[in-house]
């Protein structure tokens, strides 16, 4: 839980940015573990309470999302005799976005003999992270890792093996071991189905309650505490009160505010972003990931993006011609005439190196006039070393559903012409704050996976985020919620109490609202519209200026939004515009916290690139003077109120990272 009687910080009037917030009192973590970082996980766990198995049949959780995170954490917590509701507003659990995940898992089991560790994964992670990340998530984090495999295995995921029977490892970018366990390029899919399986045991076992198609709208807070859910029924245009003891948010990242982006195009902000609005702190939203291997944009049709595995930066290399304005073929190009740029600047991790700065590199030699394909916006990764030293059967052994997509995408065959690749917003290493329970400043808001904050940093490293939906679902929460409902004195909530209603009309208000418009613009339209902006203004570069240009636009286009949307039909039915709406309506909230807190962080760190910000030869610089901090940030309307966390670093010292 948080702790504020830390006297408030201010900023200097000089700065420009005053005007866009205020400034609150800072944030503790009263819950972190002290100690030899190697025993916290293990103290926390001793020292949290504990509930006994006759009061778990007593106790109610809400679980919102069922990838990884949240249908890891249904099947745990009901299968440890809570009564558990699961919300998803698929029509399946099984079609949640961790189903896309291609490249791998990371765990730190040194299968491979080559120097990996509990603490090289934690030191990897901090470090991938620029130094923004806790020590101690992070470090719990690589040390239950090792724990998913074999969870996972038990459960009979089809990981890939070596001739000996032994799990495969690969290695994905920003580390020098190969500590990736995969299934070809479906990773996502096969872990996913391993949740889902241990999920529907629950679910026949009466002890989680399925409610597919239900999209949550609002956080019921009770006397400060969550304790349920305003849900709307997408088959019916039901609005419902659900009510729990506790609240668990795991319904992923926020990518979409970009509209292309490698996310499902279902994928919101909605869940969080409304609790966000009931009191719940927002940490670092500028922190965003852009992956550097993803199918180019085609044309204005599209409506997401393709990603392309980082697994495949194993074995394929990238490059881009020597010579500006190169039109010629890509087998017409001499080898002494190719600039692979990422071995020639980063020699010791070459290829892979972490997304961040893979992504810029890119971005960075397209901009110069280096780039290939239509618009110059694309560079090769080329497979014909890989081919010719390993043969073509062992490569589409590893990679052919990958290479299949892509062919059939582009209409290219990768096995004979280079893909053609290109940053795209990928993943989100901001969410809500939590502590180290996972808890959120609101007591009984917990929030695990990609929907809240705590452990990548600025940048994450390849094939973690499926560890830390796992580790958050399967081993922390249902260690660490315990504590929180063991203290008990949940009075019984129902439809009647104010809360509910208030919430319940809240959310028929806004719904209303957008039907009532009644405009002459689309939905999407509005949407391409805020991610053209937020590309242009808040991607992978920022500005001081363009950052504020941002927030004005997004200003305008929010008030046009409310006077012009068409949302057609009515809420008592299937109604996917009105779905849309809501979700847009959140982005636009959601993008104008993302500029203001890129626009206070006056640093360069990970994903977030200050072009004010960077060394002489174009790499991003931290000031760690001023900003190593999480900004965790209170909802206030034009004006939200910046809490830091101070980050303190005893096991790792803060440098400026060099993959050189």
């Amino acid at each position: 839980m948080t702790d504020t009687a830390v006297p408030e910080n201010t900023l200097p009037d000089s700065d420009g940015t005053e005007q866009f917030h205020s400034v609150g009192a800072d944030l503790r973590d009263t819950t972190a573990p002290s100690g030899p970082i190697q025993e916290r996980w293990d103290k926390r766990k001793f020292e949290a309470k504990l509930v006994n198995p006759t009061n778990k049949r007593r106790l109610s959780v809400i679980i919102v999302g069922t990838g990884l995170a949240g249908a890891s954490a249904a099947a745990t917590l009901g299968e440890a005799g809570y009564q558990v509701k699961n919300f998803c507003y698929q029509d399946s659990p099984r079609r949640a976005h961790s189903i896309a995940a291609q490249g791998g898992i990371n765990a730190a089991k040194n299968y491979r003999n080559d120097g990996d560790s509990t603490y090289r994964l934690f030191y990897d992670t901090v470090k991938g992270g620029d130094f923004r990340s806790r020590e101690s998530n992070s470090y719990r984090l690589a040390q239950v890792s090792a724990n998913i495999i074999d969870q996972c295995v038990a459960q009979g995921v089809p990981f890939a093996r070596e001739y000996s029977g032994l799990l495969d490892n690969r290695s994905f970018g920003g580390v020098q071991v190969s500590r990736t366990f995969y299934a070809r390029g479906q990773t996502g899919q096969q872990l996913l189905i391993g949740a889902y399986q241990a999920l529907e045991r629950q679910i026949g076992a009466g002890t989680v309650e399925m409610n597919t198609r239900h999209e949550m709208l609002d956080l019921i807070v009770v006397d400060g505490k969550a304790r349920g859910v305003v849900v709307r029924d997408m088959v019916t245009g039901a609005i419902e009160t659900h009510f729990a003891d506790a609240v668990v948010l795991a319904s992923g990242g926020y990518g979409n505010v970009y509209f292309l982006s490698t996310n499902a195009m279902g994928c919101n902000v909605t869940a969080t972003w409304r609790a966000h609005r009931k009191g719940a702190y927002f940490a670092n939203p500028c922190y965003t990931q852009i992956h550097p291997t993803c199918i180019p944009v085609s044309g204005d049709h599209q409506s997401k993006l393709t990603l392309m595995s980082e697994s495949l930066r194993n074995d394929g290399r990238i490059w881009v011609p020597k010579k500006k304005g190169d039109e010629r073929a890509a087998s017409d190009i001499p080898e002494d005439e190719r600039d692979y740029y990422l071995e020639r600047r980063y020699p010791a991790f070459g290829n892979l190196v972490p997304r961040d700065i893979a992504s810029r590199a890119a971005k960075t030699a397209c901009d110069e006039g280096f780039g290939v394909g239509p618009g110059g916006l694309g560079v090769y990764l080329d497979f014909a070393d890989a081919i010719k030293r390993l043969g073509r059967d062992t490569v589409e052994e590893k990679y052919g559903n990958l290479f299949d997509m892509y062919a059939r995408i582009t209409g290219e065959n990768p096995y004979e012409t280079p893909m053609r690749i290109y940053p795209a917003i990928h993943y989100t290493m901001g969410g809500l704050w939590v502590d180290y329970d996972l808890q959120s400043n609101i007591p009984g808001l917990f929030v695990t996976g990609e929907a809240n904050f705590s452990d990548q940093g600025a940048n994450r490293l390849g094939a973690s985020a499926l560890m830390q939906a796992l580790a958050d679902g399967y081993f922390v929460l249902p260690n660490t919620i315990g504590d929180y409902l063991a203290g008990g004195g949940f009075e019984k909530v129902d439809e009647s109490h104010p809360a509910a209603r208030e919430a319940k009309a809240a959310v028929e208000e806004r719904i209303n609202k957008l039907l009532a418009v009644n405009g002459e613009r689309t939905v999407d339209s509005f949407h391409k519209e805020l991610g053209q902006i937020m590309w242009e203004y808040c991607g992978m570069e920022r500005t001081a200026g363009g950052l504020m240009k941002a927030i004005a636009l997004l200003r305008e286009l929010k008030d046009e939004f409310w006077k012009d949307v068409k949302v057609t039909g009515v809420n008592e039915d299937l109604n996917q515009t009105l779905e849309r709406a809501g979700r847009v309506a959140d982005f636009f909230e959601l993008g104008e916290l993302m500029c203001i807190d890129a626009l206070v962080r006056s640093e360069s760190a990970g994903g977030h690139f200050r072009a004010e910000s960077q060394t002489e030869d174009g790499e991003a610089l931290r000031n760690d003077d001023e900003f190593a901090h999480v900004a965790a940030w209170e909802s206030g309307g034009d004006t939200p109120v910046l809490h830091k966390e101070p980050l303190e670093f005893e096991y790792i010292e803060m440098k400026q990272r060099s993959y050189k």
